[in-house]
């Protein structure tokens, strides 16, 4: 409907239409509570689960550079034990003592080297055990975790299939009943739902009193509210109101 349009829906046609739509709101409410936390726990497991992913991804790249080193010191000792093999059967036929001497170091670097390399490999292994320990653990806990978020998803999906149709119903009757309210009102009626915790934006007077912080509604308040002519709030809490006689009509 265009804004003249609206512009031309009397007072008590606005004040009619924002209590139905109060009354479909509330409707739709209920049921995204039936929903629950369900769609916040899928959000959080999913983050969770990609954060769990990113360090399995790292604790495997890890594994791996610890892996090629131990391979390297393998090779290390492979080719060290050859040129000892080596500079052994040389030492047979040295011919002077300057040749003897430095071959006995180079072979006693090559023990040293060797020495080094498998104490190197000795703590790599460790590494590698206490690793392969933590990402096995890692695996576990993903498994687990896309199991609760595959279990949380269908019971969403299930409960989402019962209450989408009547939703559907209830935002049609929605838009409908917001074409009669200026942008203005339902600008204000849509921030006082955010703000209060029951999103009761239109309440009645009962008693004397506000339907949604339960304060006393002056006597000639009362009387404005009832004449239909224009939009009461609450001084206290902000509410639309309206008379519970006229909600009954």
């Amino acid at each position: 409907m265009a804004k003249k349009e609206k512009l031309s829906v009397t007072v008590e046609d606005r004040l009619r239409a924002l209590h139905q739509l109060q009354i479909i709101d509330s409707e739709v409410d209920k049921i995204r509570i039936v929903r629950g936390e369900l769609p916040l726990e899928i959000e959080d497991l999913e983050d969770l689960i990609e954060g769990l992913k990113t360090r399995l991804e790292k604790l495997s790249n890890e594994l791996e550079e610890v892996n090629s080193n131990l391979t390297a010191k393998n090779n290390n000792i492979l080719e060290a034990t050859e040129l000892i093999k080596k500079y052994e059967k040389q030492l047979k036929n040295i011919k002077n003592n300057r040749e003897f001497s430095s071959l006995t170091k180079e072979l006693e670097y090559k023990n040293l080297e060797i020495q080094l390399s498998e104490k190197n490999i000795i703590e790599l292994k460790a590494k590698v055990l206490h690793k392969t320990e933590i990402i096995d653990a890692s695996k576990l806990q993903i498994a687990d975790r896309e199991e609760e978020l595959k279990l949380k998803k269908e019971e969403l999906d299930a409960i989402v299939k019962e209450t989408e149709k009547e939703e559907k119903v209830l935002m049609k009757k929605s838009e409908k009943a917001q074409k009669v309210i200026e942008d203005r009102l339902l600008g204000s009626y849509t921030r006082i739902r955010n703000k209060v915790k029951n999103g009761l934006a239109v309440v009645s007077v009962d008693r004397d009193a506000c339907g949604g912080c339960f304060n006393q509604v002056p006597p000639q308040r009362q009387l404005d509210i009832q004449m239909h002519k224009k939009v009461i709030v609450c001084e206290h809490c902000g509410r639309i109101l309206v008379d519970s006689n006229f909600l009954e009509q």
